[in-house]
């Protein structure tokens, strides 16, 4: 990126359309996000981003988005709990509407028909699967409200873990208690360890 943003930056601005999210690769909690309508912006969202991460992603924005997430739990045998939606006080769901400003809504469970809600929790194990998950992860969603077309965001394998966090809650919402939640994951950490422990690690 340092060495030729100019570039980058053009070859950007042909392939995709505004507006489009960059983002660091590698962190949570929307830290380094921006929304970029144009590409007068487009460089100054990039060098934040990049004072967070080496690898940046951009992103087309989704028209018409809402936010769905998915609770994920379990190592070969997974569930997917009841999908919920994230309505962000901000324009997006940024780190001041996470943390600071407590404007956002949880909505548990989505609004959704049961057409879009199986879809969700097809998905969120799917991904889940592809990334060869194990335990617990948080699968985010955007949903195009108008066309009902769903992208996966992102999996979140260190999702926010508090009594008032999405994942908790999402998974109480769907019958599991926080303390019961506690330890299925434990014990999925145990059985995960002693899986491990029976594989060969030297040779002959």
């Amino acid at each position: 990126w340092t060495s030729t943003p100019d570039v980058i930056c053009e070859m950007i601005a042909s392939e995709l359309s505004f507006p489009v999210f960059v983002k660091p690769a590698n962190l949570g909690s929307s830290v380094g996000i921006s929304k970029v309508t144009s590409a007068n912006n487009l460089k100054a969202a990039m060098d934040h981003a990049a004072g967070f991460d080496r690898k940046i992603v951009v992103e087309q924005a989704v028209p018409n988005a809402r936010e769905i997430e998915c609770a994920v739990l379990g190592n070969n045998q997974l569930e997917a709990s009841i999908p919920g939606e994230v309505v962000p006080s901000r324009e997006f769901y940024d780190y001041e509407a996470k943390y600071v400003d407590e404007g956002s809504v949880l909505r548990i469970p989505a609004p959704l028909d049961a057409e879009l809600t199986d879809k969700v929790q097809h998905l969120a194990v799917t991904a889940f699967r592809t990334i060869d998950g194990s335990g617990m992860a948080r699968v985010d969603f955007l949903l195009n409200d108008e066309t009902k077309e769903l992208f996966v965001s992102e999996v979140n394998t260190i999702p926010g873990f508090t009594t008032i966090s999405m994942y908790p809650k999402l998974w109480e919402a769907s019958g599991v208690a926080y303390v019961d939640l506690l330890d299925r994951l434990i014990q999925l950490a145990l059985d995960k360890h002693a899986a491990k422990k029976l594989l060969r690690t030297s040779f002959p």
